[in-house]
């Protein structure tokens, strides 16, 4: 059984698409089927790796080191299908591809054309990936932007042929809009059917309406809505605003039978389904007690989805914990030369935070100051001469390290090469970019051993700058615990670091590591680590 689901989005950006496309993922895994999930990006860049957090949020990273866009991450909490390179798809890619066939001649002379030359690409990368694994059922691709944007038409263009080609019970339309709220209440389904409408014109009936709406859509509205779309009236589902978390969405959808919807739209007979992990996640969120406060300290922290993972992975952890987490989010510029016990310690307005947690760097750091990074070690410091919790990823281990190297060596001009190419003693230097899942090896007796409970671990890795080993043993000997290793031939010692922790001597638990734990955290199975950072916290407090 190869079923596709195209789900497009009309009115505005951000109403949800990702969250929806996940959350069909999930309804369908629920009923036994595998589901595999595509993102279509109508940008031109060939990948995310080199866009700015600020315009699009975090960078997620498969396990074979692809660099892709923020709502794989989605796809990965919501959904249990594999995600590689194949499974995100950008204009870039596809162009880059159907330029160098015509460069190689493949095309045997013939004019290269928008259809068939390039919609035909983007289909052949659909369709590798439903033939990838000869258990997948149903493809979900996730058509980024908005129906009417001149990006997304090849895209749409595609999904329109393979509907064609493969019927209409083998390839499905869910079409995602707006319902906006006017003075006095009154919900307006006009943007829905200029949206269906646009849809039509490029040759798309939608099968499935999701409307995005302040409130659940009375049946008068749903029928209006069916009546002028041309949907059926039990396929016009309400996509409502939420005071719980996103987890919650599968669990609406599946009140509304859209599983079912579903089913019998592809053809498929009713199969037993199972919410319960679902159910398990929001029984956790209403048993939470206490409050922790966690500071986190990051060079992007005006956007929210450029710490997507990170955010979730906390949120995940704090669930398996039965704890509610207030997060401080900080700058790291605001600390340079503010005060930070005004802003983490007894003078901040909420409190002094009980764990900080620093985050990593983004985009290679390439707006990152040497300020920015000082301001991170300073965080570092805070956390260890206070004794709170403290979580460094990737670029927060490095500040752990430097802060080590200044205070526990009296190293002043230790540093980071990333910033200070020029200085004589860079405790964090250069090495070759580590993209994707990578072992590492945890010591005995050590804060991530006791997190993981095992000795071999696989995470994920996205850096060009770790631990120097030319500073290793006096590091080791002034008391910093060398508490994971990935084994290097390569390398001067055999292994690289992945992990550092503080003497438990001087700090309850203080933790850096080099890969990302959370790009593998899901609301039904929290990151070890995460998990770990947490229950110090509620421990210590």
């Amino acid at each position: 059984m190869n079923k596709f689901i195209f789900v497009s989005g009309g009115v505005c950006s951000s109403l949800g698409k990702g969250v929806a496309a996940s959350s069909i993922g999930a309804l369908l895994e629920s009923r036994g089927l595998n589901v595999r999930m595509v993102k279509c990006d109508p940008y031109i860049n060939v990948n995310a790796g080199t866009m700015s957090p600020f315009q699009h949020g975090e960078i997620y990273v498969t396990d074979d080191g692809a660099e892709t866009d923020l709502d794989l991450g989605n796809y990965a909490r919501f959904t249990k299908g594999r995600l590689s390179q194949a499974n995100s798809i950008t204009t870039g890619q596809v162009y880059e591809s159907v330029i160098r066939k015509e460069r190689e001649g493949q095309y045997q002379g013939r004019c290269v054309q928008v259809i068939p030359h390039i919609t035909d690409e983007i289909k052949s990368r659909i369709i590798a990936v439903a033939k990838e694994e000869n258990t997948t059922d149903v493809v979900i691709i996730e058509i980024g932007g908005t129906v009417g944007d001149i990006e997304s038409i090849p895209f749409l263009e595609a999904a329109r042929q393979m509907i064609h080609e493969y019927g209409r019970t083998n390839a499905l339309s869910v079409h995602l809009t707006l319902i906006p709220e006017v003075a006095g209440g009154e919900l307006k389904t006009k943007p829905t059917q200029h949206s269906v409408k646009s849809m039509q014109e490029m040759g798309i009936q939608p099968d499935i309406l999701i409307c995005r709406s302040p409130v659940m859509l009375d049946e008068p509205t749903s029928r209006k809505i069916a009546q002028f779309t041309n949907v059926d009236i039990d396929a016009v589902l309400t996509s409502p605003n939420i005071d719980t978390t996103i987890y919650q969405i599968p669990l609406v959808f599946s009140d509304q039978k859209l599983d079912q919807v579903l089913l019998r739209k592809m053809g498929v007979e009713i199969r037993h389904t199972d919410m319960s992990p679902w159910h398990s996640v929001m029984k956790l969120f209403s048993a939470r007690k206490n409050l922790i406060r966690i500071g986190i300290v990051g060079n992007y922290m005006e956007t929210h989805d450029t710490y997507t993972s990170l955010l979730e992975a906390l949120f995940h952890a704090s669930l398996e914990c039965g704890v509610e987490t207030e997060l401080v989010k900080i700058d790291s510029s605001a600390l340079e030369t503010g005060d930070i016990n005004a802003i983490f310690g007894d003078k901040a307005a909420g409190g002094s935070v009980d764990g900080i947690l620093v985050s990593g760097g983004m985009v290679c750091n390439a707006d990152m100051s040497e300020g920015g990074i000082n301001s991170m070690v300073k965080a570092a410091a805070w956390a260890r001469t206070n004794k709170k919790p403290y979580l460094g990823i990737c670029l927060g281990m490095h500040a752990m390290i430097v802060d080590w190297a200044r205070s526990a060596l009296n190293w002043n001009d230790a540093d980071s090469a990333e910033f200070s190419p020029n200085t004589k003693r860079a405790v964090v230097s250069s090495e070759t970019i580590r993209l994707g899942a990578i072992e590492s090896v945890n010591e005995d007796g050590t804060h991530i051993m006791a997190a993981y409970g095992e000795k071999k671990i696989i995470e994920r890795h996205r850096h060009r700058y770790a631990f120097s080993n030319q500073y290793r043993d006096e590091m080791v000997k002034s008391g910093l615990k060398l508490a994971a290793l990935t084994p290097n031939a390569e390398t001067a010692g055999g292994t690289l670091v992945d992990c550092v922790e503080w003497p438990n001597e001087i700090h309850p638990w203080g933790v850096g590591v080099q890969f990302h734990p959370e790009f593998k955290s899901k609301p039904t199975a929290a990151a070890p680590l995460f998990k770990g950072f947490i229950t110090a916290i509620k421990k210590k407090k």
